[in-house]
């Protein structure tokens, strides 16, 4: 069998420990990601007990009481609080998923709260996303269309060609699908990755673009689409309950049924 060894700053150690205000009977331990770029030594996890009876019921609402009132250099990103932004995706409790719309009620025991995996760090919960963006943006996620119009005139789509859209326009580019794939784990320099593919469908199914064949040609790589193998820890992991394995599966139909 094969034996694999990590190096040995990337062993996760035990940080510090904070306890809850004396008479709190409602308690939650949250064991929180700590890392410091500027700092020495491996990441750690530090533990804060939480009285659940002073604190909002999900997880992104413990990290902010975390640093309002108890280590204000805790790290991490969150903006809309609505499950919109995207913002506060990280690993907790072992999947990847929105701070602010996980239920601290939804786990049993200790909530470990760590970033989302395989990718930089920046500092504690804040991954580097900026290839992430540069994936996204090599898609070339807007309309293309040279057909003229009247003026003030829109490019209509009927009701069923609208609906063609539903499931893919929903993407808030969270990562936590593309975090969870092990084919972007190991792939990513060239691998696009499920969230990436999916909003690379979102415009191929979309009517009025007509940059249909220049988008599927860009697609049909050995590394870009094609590292895909379904086993569905994308569709999974989703917070927004979308399939951004379907959409794969529809590129590859698509570039098949040209060949064919």
């Amino acid at each position: 069998m094969v034996e694999f060894s990590l190096p040995k700053n990337s062993t996760i150690g035990k940080g510090k420990t904070y306890k809850a205000a004396a008479g709190a009977k409602n308690t939650k331990k949250f064991q929180v990601y700590r890392w410091d770029p500027e700092g020495e030594g491996n990441p750690v996890l530090d533990t804060f007990e939480i009285d659940l009876d002073e604190c909002g019921p999900m997880v992104l609402d413990a990290l902010i009481k975390i640093k309002n009132e108890i280590d204000s250099s805790v790290t991490f990103r969150r903006s809309c609080r609505e499950g919109i932004c995207g913002s506060c995706a990280m690993n907790i409790d072992g999947g990847n998923t929105l701070a602010c719309t996980k239920a601290i009620a939804e786990v049993s025991g200790d909530v470990t709260i760590k970033p989302l995996p395989h990718m930089e760090v920046v500092k504690d919960l804040v991954p580097d996303l900026n290839h992430f963006y540069a994936q996204y943006a090599s898609v070339e996620p807007w309309m293309k269309a040279d057909t003229p119009i009247a003026k003030n005139e829109e490019r209509k789509q009927s009701p069923e060609e609208r609906e063609m859209l539903t499931g893919l326009d929903e993407c808030i580019l969270c990562a936590c699908c593309s975090t969870s794939c092990p084919s972007y784990w190991w792939n990513s320099e060239k691998y696009l990755g499920p969230a990436i593919l999916l909003q690379a469908y979102r415009w191929i199914a979309d009517s009025r673009d007509e940059a249909t064949g220049d988008r599927l040609d860009e697609l049909e790589d050995p590394f870009k689409l094609y590292r895909c193998h379904t086993i569905m820890n994308c569709t999974n992991t989703c917070p927004k309950g979308l399939n951004p394995a379907k959409a794969i599966g529809k590129i590859k139909e698509l570039i098949a049924e040209r060949k064919g």
